[in-house]
């Protein structure tokens, strides 16, 4: 395979021929991000991109699912990516699954068509990055786009049949907006209704102007405890009609797996738990991004 620099991948795609087809994001502002700090995004070219369809053709027969990386391949124009999902269903017919990244102005480029035909051709599924239903925050973030675009570009590729996975960012309100972040990300989640939502804990990376914010004194990271808080306080304020919502990701401190609405109190009254000292947290040394 011909990959180049670092690869990301969704926790759910640990398992997954991972086909690298852009460099980089096609966003790359995030003020919080560092992943494709040192990448300027483009897309490979065709021959590269079908000689490691080929590899994969030879070498990953017992893997059944596939992620084109890298930040946003959605951005691709139609006809280049229908084209490479082809290549991908003529020679890795036994691929059940594609799932790549996406972000509203990508889904946005798309008509209500084109995502139905990628769906057709094994788009199954797509990761969003709402981090926050905080229009000042999703501002401050320089997000791209506020919530009313995220609650209409999530609602549009549902629509076309491609599943939606949600990632929310706990902690990235700071102290003085940490409860707007959770209850307006709990109102962003619930419009758009996506069958999946995992929540990571904001970790600063150096280098990205967020840390420097943090570093200047202008952004207070909150502690362990009010990222539980926080994290309740979302999960009440999202309605979903049978989505799972995660927080198991390396960067949590506290793992939960929940079924909405069914588990909805049992995870809260988890959350309390460990806010009140029964459940024992992960310790700051082994969170990672």
């Amino acid at each position: 395979m011909h990959y180049e620099g670092d690869i990301i991948r969704p926790p759910s795609e640990a398992n997954s021929i991972l086909l690298q087809v852009t460099l980089g994001c096609s966003h790359n502002k995030c003020t919080f991000c560092g992943t494709f700090m040192n990448k300027r995004f483009n897309i490979k070219k065709d021959e590269v991109i079908f000689e490691d369809i080929e590899f994969a053709r030879t070498y990953c027969k017992n893997q059944n699912r596939l992620f084109i990386c890298d930040g946003d391949a959605l951005i691709i124009p139609q006809k280049r990516l229908v084209s490479i999902l082809e290549r991908i269903r003529d020679r890795l017919p036994w691929i059940e699954r594609v799932g790549l990244y996406a972000n509203t102005k990508s889904i946005r480029l798309k008509s209500d068509q084109e995502l139905e035909e990628l769906h057709e051709l094994g788009v199954k599924i797509a990761y969003m990055g709402l981090e926050s239903g905080d229009d000042q925050i999703l501002k401050t973030i320089r997000k791209g786009a506020d919530s009313a675009r995220m609650i209409e570009q999530g609602k549009r590729i549902r629509a076309a049949g491609i599943r939606l996975s949600i990632t929310v960012l706990l902690g990235l309100g700071g102290s003085d907006h940490s409860k707007s972040h959770a209850l307006e990300t709990g109102r962003v989640l619930s419009a758009i209704d996506p069958e999946y939502v995992g929540a990571l804990s904001l970790m600063l990376i150096p280098g990205t102007p967020l840390h420097d914010d943090y570093t200047a004194g202008r952004f207070e990271l909150i502690g362990a405890n009010e990222m539980l808080e926080e994290l309740g306080l979302m999960i009440s304020a999202t309605h979903l009609s049978g989505g799972l919502f995660h927080a198991n990701h390396a960067s949590n401190y506290l793992p939960i797996r929940a079924k909405l609405p069914q588990d909805k109190e049992s995870t809260l009254a988890r959350i309390a738990a460990a806010l009140e000292g029964k459940i024992e947290l992960k310790p700051e040394f082994l969170r990672a991004l």
